[in-house]
């Protein structure tokens, strides 16, 4: 099926493997990009080399085309930008607003820039900025998400913008695919989905939590970082929420420490990205500490299998997926559930 998108990135498929922390690996990206996606790799819990030696490694496992993720406000963005463009990796993708100046040199060296956005006006802005295509995250979408549902933020984008948009946020099979087309978008972004196949480095407890889900069980919390941020809910969930600031402050000093010692990154780096973070927020500093939480807690779920100690990000997808395929079989399956929904709907007509 070819879009726009895949014609602008070079995949067979209009569908994208988002960048999560923790989960997006060398193993997982390199399968969805494999299968015909575009798998991102997260570069956000990574330091500089180990993002260096990621990018080889879903190099090797894989002639297809792949992203990174990169945190546009991070202190170390330019380093991360040189060594994609060094690397030879095909897309750029970013968690936030990278500056004009940051596209440029991407752009420049032939890199596709692809941001996430969560307004219309984010998106106008970064197109006029020369971005080459962007992924709209409505509220169903996990992680840190918005208010605005996809169905009402994704046409308006659409109209806006005369580049690429790739839908995200309540994506999980063809039928939404077709939707998404119908809106106007080029393609869809699933996070939760490709969380949830054989693939995924995600212990095996934990993908059980995302099974056993029902689309009540994920909620839209502050509780973490300050930020609304989607997620399974869980005893931690409800007794962050039911903690005391001085309390969830003591827990974020302890968490910050150890993100600290696992990144590498010196206190100072970390207090210049709190600050980034901070800019144009309107956060409190309890919030911009709180979210020194948020690597360390997914840490603690995505990578050593403490349900009971870690938050688990989850798209309200969750509640409706039931299986573990391979990244091959679920986009297969995607694609033949995308052709018959058109098939169905020409015979209609």
């Amino acid at each position: 099926m070819e879009t726009a998108f895949t014609r602008l990135v070079g995949v067979r498929h209009p569908l994208v493997q988002t960048g999560m922390g923790w989960v997006a690996g060398p193993r997982l990206v390199s399968a969805a990009a494999n299968a015909g996606a575009l798998g991102v790799l997260a570069s956000a819990t990574m330091t500089v080399d180990q993002l260096r030696a990621a990018v080889r490694e879903v190099a090797a496992r894989t002639d297809a085309p792949f992203g990174v993720n990169l945190r546009a406000d991070a202190g170390d963005a330019g380093d991360r930008v040189r060594l994609i463009i060094d690397e030879g990796v095909r897309v750029a993708s970013f968690a936030l607003a990278p500056s004009r100046e940051l596209i440029a040199e991407l752009k420049e060296a032939g890199v596709v820039v692809i941001p996430s956005v969560g307004a219309r006006r984010h998106a106008e802005k970064v197109a006029a900025w020369g971005a080459d295509a962007v992924i709209v995250q409505g509220g169903e979408g996990g992680g840190h998400t918005g208010e605005v549902a996809t169905t009402v933020l994704l046409p308006q984008v659409v109209d806006a913008v005369r580049i690429p948009v790739v839908a995200a946020g309540g994506f999980f099979d063809g039928r939404g695919l077709v939707a998404a087309l119908a809106y106007g978008a080029a393609g869809i972004a699933m996070g939760t989905r490709f969380l949830l196949t054989s693939e995924s480095t995600v212990p095996d407890a934990v993908k059980a939590r995302y099974l056993a889900a029902g689309v009540r069980d994920v909620t839209v919390t502050t509780a973490v970082d300050g930020l609304p941020h989607r997620m399974l809910r869980t005893d931690l969930v409800a007794a962050l929420e039911r903690s005391g600031r001085t309390r969830a402050l003591l827990h974020a000093v302890r968490r910050a420490a150890g993100f600290r010692r696992l990144s590498g990154l010196t206190w100072r780096r970390m207090v210049r990205d709190g600050l980034a973070l901070k800019h144009g927020k309107e956060l409190s500093w309890s919030q911009v500490l709180l979210a020194a939480n948020t690597p360390m807690l997914l840490k603690s779920a995505m990578v050593d299998g403490r349900t009971d100690l870690g938050v688990m990000a989850s798209g309200q997808v969750a509640g409706v997926i039931d299986d573990l395929p391979s990244c091959a079989e679920l986009v297969e399956r995607i694609m033949e559930e995308a052709e018959e929904v058109r098939a169905r709907l020409a015979v209609s007509r």
